[in-house]
């Protein structure tokens, strides 16, 4: 089956589409607003015109629990500093838990992990450990404002801890358990933290990574930290030298239960910290990002009813680190009142199918995965449904990279022919989508379906001209709810600026190339600071890789493209082989052909360079900003962090290509800081 980018493949059906949460909410417009829209589209248009109106929409459709109302929806529309729902009184964790009393001995988390086998947990038993653990940490002095991290695998226990912590008003971050000692540090060490949840190590392809030594180390480095919260998670009873107190996980969630009308959220100010996210960490210090709990209570719930059609009975799965902003979304599927299925552990082991295997036990209805995951599905021959019965799977949820027109077709294919296939894009900045999936309209080969809903995202050129169907500058023009309140240490805005506002005074520039065509479909083209800039004319780099996939002897790629100081631009392709494969002249010539024939002569690279291994940041975003650096002249200790990689060897051949390469003269990063 031969289907072009942008090819119409999948469209509901007319109850499908009026039994969705979109559609019910259009019909509550109508007789709660009298807002009478003829289509999808116009209650987008609606949405991101009247923003203010669609957020009091969303606050009264939701029954958002405050214990004050709000004064007003939005002070101002500016940015940085909108302020929303001022004047109201919430708490994230009383949301997520609101439906605990309707159906207590029900599931709300499915969990395995390479150390357990598939189990379940209820909303009575969650219920139960949160308040418990919220009261031992409030009996030991947390409270509101305090910082809580951790430091755990994608467990039960680790969703337990950060709702106790939000529960009563404390700060609550989180870094995967694979971080280095300096990725955690950078990170932890900002925030001053009082409390460090963390396990004694993880497994991962069935080898178990202990993790006391970097712990001690971490530790030691955060001066504020009085009390660590321990797991024994791989059995290893022996515990970190600190100067922390430990407590036992088991001694903070045991003993006599709390019960729901004895125990009391710590209901906060509209803009009081939920939590803090921090960015890739792939160069500089992270920037430490904080949301508040009343933008994303809003912006959860629209994410969750009308960009992924979560209902009830719902069970959503996404692979996940706790490391990601996908970790921080997982809770979706409970806020709806539906269940979500936690993994932790590697992807393909004990085999390649192993995540579809999980989503048949457990009947989940939504998959979300990074489309890379898909596409070596697909080249690897897996056919899901052949050994399971995935009949209840409603949606696949693509995030983390761009997808392509052969991703889409292999899942109707491989894994159900009536499938709604979302892919979606957003930020750590939002922990939500910019532009994403909607139930109501049809699916196209590789293609977004639409802007999400009160997101009024547009593309511009270089002087802020918008563009209509062609790659510009991904750009925000009104305030959305989850945008980050403040960066931490940041008291007078000045990085929150430079990180957003400096190129588009007044809008959002969000750093990634995009385009939106007429009918309003988005394609993301990758960060913009890795975009290909060749002679003044953009390529976004995930147009290289998708031609390149289609290589047989290419495993995998990486491009940049630089200025040199003299004016020129250099362009190198670097190309990982597979096994038995050369990089010869025919190779060549096969790659060079079809990026020209496929693309344009513009996306032939000056060079096709193989190496050992393409580098990836801990979230799986190829390395492109750094490399790129690296070839410009700068240090490595300037280009990147190593501790922000999954494999701190594959950089190490840049280095070295770099370094020969610059040996006949100054690179970029030279050229500049001598003037």
């Amino acid at each position: 089956m031969t289907v072009k980018e942008g090819d119409p493949i999948w469209e509901g059906d007319e109850a499908f589409r009026n039994s969705s949460n979109p559609a019910r909410f259009m019909d509550w417009l109508r007789q709660e607003r009298g807002l009478d829209f003829s289509s999808y589209e116009a209650m987008l248009d609606w949405s991101t015109d009247e923003i203010e109106a669609f957020w009091a929409a969303i606050w009264d459709y939701f029954g958002i629990i405050s214990e004050t109302p709000y004064d007003c929806v939005l002070q101002a529309r500016t940015m940085p500093g909108a302020s929303w729902f001022p004047g109201s009184r919430v708490n994230y964790a009383e949301h997520i838990l609101r439906r605990e009393g309707d159906h207590p001995d029900r599931t709300v988390f499915h969990h395995l992990s390479e150390t357990r086998p598939l189990a379940e947990m209820t909303w009575g038993d969650l219920g139960t450990k949160v308040r418990i653990l919220a009261t031992r940490l409030r009996e030991r002095g947390v409270g509101p404002g305090d910082r809580v991290v951790s430091y755990m695998p994608n467990v039960p226990e680790t969703i337990i801890a950060m709702l106790a912590t939000t529960g009563i008003g404390a700060v609550w971050s989180s870094a995967a358990p694979e971080f280095g000692v300096k990725t955690v540090a950078d990170r932890f060490s900002q925030i001053e933290p009082k409390v460090l949840f963390a396990a004694d190590g993880y497994r991962f392809g069935g080898r178990d990574f202990v993790r006391l030594a970097e712990i001690e180390e971490i530790a030691a480095g955060l001066p504020s930290l009085e009390t660590i919260v321990w797991l024994d998670y791989l059995g290893n009873r022996e515990r970190p030298k600190t100067q922390a107190e430990i407590v036992a996980w088991d001694e903070m969630t045991g003993g006599e239960p709390v019960a729901a009308e004895d125990f009391r959220y710590e209901r906060v100010a509209h803009d009081h910290p939920l939590w803090i996210l921090f960015s890739s960490g792939t160069t500089g210090l992270p920037k430490a990002i904080v949301h508040s709990h009343v933008g994303i209570i809003v912006e959860h719930y629209k994410t969750a009813a009308f960009h992924l059609n979560l209902k009830p009975h719902s069970c959503m799965f996404f692979y996940s680190t706790t490391g990601w902003v996908m970790w921080n979304s997982l809770l979706w599927g409970p806020l709806m009142g539906g269940r979500v299925a936690l993994y932790d552990g590697s992807p393909t082991y004990p085999g390649p199918d192993l995540l579809w295997k999980l989503a048949a036990d457990v009947g989940a209805t939504s998959f979300g995965a990074s489309p890379t995951f898909v596409e070596n599905m697909r080249k690897q021959g897996i056919v899901p449904n052949a050994r399971y019965d995935l009949s209840k799977l409603e949606n696949v949820f693509l995030a983390g990279s761009p997808s392509t027109p052969e991703t889409f077709v292999w899942l109707q294919q491989a894994v159900k022919q009536d499938l709604w296939i979302t892919s979606q894009s957003g930020g750590t900045e939002f922990c939500s989508g910019i532009v994403g999936g909607a139930p109501m309209l049809p699916v196209r080969a590789g293609e977004i379906q639409s802007r999400c809903l009160a997101v009024d995202v547009r593309v511009l050129d270089d002087e802020g001209k918008e563009l209509i169907g062609e790659v510009g500058e991904m750009v925000i023009a009104k305030p959305m709810p989850s945008m980050p309140i403040f960066m931490w240490g940041d008291e007078d805005f000045s990085r929150y600026r430079e990180s957003y506002f400096d190129v588009y005074p007044g809008l959002w520039r969000h750093g990634d190339f995009m385009l939106i065509n007429e009918r309003g479909g988005c394609y993301v083209h990758g960060r913009s600071d890795s975009t290909l800039n060749r002679f003044g004319v953009r390529i976004g780099s995930a147009e290289i890789y998708r031609t390149l996939e289609k290589v047989d002897g290419v495993l995998d790629s990486l491009i940049v493209c630089i200025e040199e100081p003299g004016g020129g631009y250099y362009m190198p392709l670097f190309v990982q082989l597979r096994e038995g494969h050369a990089l010869d002249e025919a190779l060549t010539g096969e790659i060079r052909a079809r990026l020209r024939g496929e693309r344009s002569p513009r996306h032939v690279p000056d060079e096709v360079i193989a190496v050992p291994a393409i580098p990836y940041t801990l979230t799986g975003k190829k390395m492109e900003v750094p490399v790129r650096k690296l070839l410009m002249g700068w240090p490595a200790e300037k280009a990147y962090s190593p501790d922000a990689m999954q494999n701190r060897q594959s950089m190490d051949w840049f280095i070295d290509f770099a370094r020969r390469r610059s040996e006949g003269g100054a690179g970029m990063y030279q050229s500049l800081t001598r003037r």
